[in-house]
């Protein structure tokens, strides 16, 4: 085992190089640490002054110790596996690897993480590891943080699961890989929502031949759609809780003609609990697994959109039926989750951190959604109409009179804008149009209206031209917009 000094060292030197502590932030005191962690003070003092002397970390005087204000650290590269399912050249998909930029789909509130509880919990875990947990991780995950999401689940979204239904795994396309394997996707009839998360789309595009879709209404799915045409589906990919990307909420009557049409067909649900914890002027809608009385639906559920993007640390509650194969098929694929992570999100979801997280995000992002929606009904009166959903990370900005959401998106993204166009999230012949946009990380009313503001001219005259030329090939009037 690593010397106390050597492993508080490489966490916090870790937790800097990721993200996690930024420059100017303040650590803990000697004597704070030291009493946190029950070591001796010259621990602490030992694993500070190498970061001090590396230039991680500066002392302050009475001020205490603080990240280097002055540092600069190089991107983080991403692994070139991340990108072996690659997408095709457009703009949503430059935005999805940009590292950069405002306004962005799916990225919490990095401000509010709370990173000096996650760094004590941090060195806490590096301090219990024994040699035996240096080694891989347990296949299904390390058992108590599979109690303990099975316990936040049970309360907050209404599943009745044990933890041996629970495995832990490595993100979204991890998940979706050791699904599809695992249901033998080149084989099968497999249906997916119209319009649906686009890197979700792109996987199953790519690895099953017998992909179809099924529109999306204000009540989610159309059930009747699915049972006229695709009756004979081996399984379904669904966002029943907020619907990606139109957050709709699939409605009671039709989440109970699909749980009955699965039984009866002995077809499988993939629901993923897309944005199912933030619900702003209602309760949380309990999760669509919570009715499945006959085990056919796989849960999927992710932490990079509650938590942090790069713990990239999601996981599966597994029908009984389907928990020996899945042991099969999980050896095949490698998880690359570190028990580390996985420790600490144990604590951090035993000693009740998570929850309290959970509650002041509903708070922050109904704020923040304000702040979005006041700007873009200041700037753009005429541009977009907004339908306002219950929760979610994203609003969506529907063109009133263009369907040049692509160009669009592209102009805003050269203001570092990352917004998405809808229409690249459908795959059928009849999209609607529009931007997608996140609000999370947009902390104040002024900040949105500087933010929005960036594009508006050049916005104006985009879409004024391509109005014109419309209006030249039908031979009728065309009006200015704003």
């Amino acid at each position: 085992m690593k010397p106390g000094y050597r492993a508080i060292y490489t966490q916090y030197r870790e937790s800097i190089i990721r993200g996690l502590l930024k420059p100017g932030d303040k650590v803990p005191s000697v004597r704070v640490l030291a009493s946190e962690l029950g070591v001796a003070r010259k621990t602490v003092e030992t694993a500070w002054s190498i970061l001090v002397g590396e230039g991680f970390l500066v002392s302050d005087g009475a001020r205490g110790t603080r990240v280097n204000p002055q540092l600069v650290l190089p991107p983080v590269k991403r692994k070139a596996s991340d990108n072996s399912l690659s997408t095709p050249a457009s703009v949503f998909g430059d935005a999805e690897r940009k590292q950069t930029g405002f306004l962005r789909l799916g990225i919490p509130a990095l401000d509010a993480f709370p990173s000096k509880k996650w760094l004590l919990l941090s060195a806490k875990a590096v301090r219990a590891l024994h040699p035996g947990e240096m080694l891989a991780p347990p296949l299904m995950g390390y058992a108590p943080l599979r109690d303990a999401i099975a316990h936040y689940l049970n309360v907050s979204r209404g599943l009745a699961c044990s933890p041996d239904q629970v495995v832990i795994t490595g993100g979204y396309q991890h998940n979706l890989r050791l699904i599809l394997t695992l249901l033998a996707c080149t084989q099968q009839k497999v249906v997916y929502e119209e319009p649906g998360y686009f890197l979700g789309q792109r996987i199953l595009e790519h690895m099953c031949p017998q992909l179809h879709s099924v529109p999306v209404d204000n009540d989610g799915l159309d059930i009747n759609y699915l049972l006229r045409n695709h009756r004979d589906a081996h399984f379904i990919f669904v966002t029943p809780s907020h619907q990606s990307p139109l957050a709709v909420t699939l409605s009671l009557p039709r989440r109970q003609q699909l749980l009955a049409w699965a039984s009866q067909r002995n077809s499988w649900i993939v629901e993923d609990d897309y944005d199912g914890e933030f619900h702003y002027t209602r309760k949380v809608v309990p999760a669509l697994k919570s009715l499945d009385n006959d085990d056919r639906v796989i849960y999927m559920g992710t932490f990079s959109k509650t938590m942090l993007p790069s713990l990239r640390t999601s996981y599966l509650v597994l029908p009984r039926v389907l928990l020996a194969p899945f042991k099969q098929t999980a050896e095949l694929i490698e998880s690359g989750q570190p028990l580390l992570t996985q420790k600490i999100l144990a604590a951090f979801l035993g000693e009740g951190h998570f929850y309290k997280h959970l509650k002041k995000m509903r708070n922050l992002y109904s704020t923040r959604r304000g702040f979005v929606l006041g700007a873009l009904a200041e700037i753009y009166p005429l541009t977009f109409d907004v339908e306002v959903r219950d929760g979610g990370m994203h609003i969506i900005a529907f063109l009133r009179d263009s369907t040049q959401d692509v160009a669009l998106a592209q102009l805003w993204q050269r203001h570092e804008l990352q917004v998405s166009p809808l229409s690249e999230w459908y795959r059928g012949s009849s999209p609607r149009y529009g931007l997608i946009i996140g609000y999370t990380n947009v902390t104040s009313a002024e900040e949105a209206i500087a933010l929005l503001q960036r594009p508006a001219q050049e916005t104006q005259a985009l879409l004024t031209d391509g109005s014109r030329q419309v209006a030249e090939e039908r031979n009728i009037p065309c009006r200015g917009k704003q």
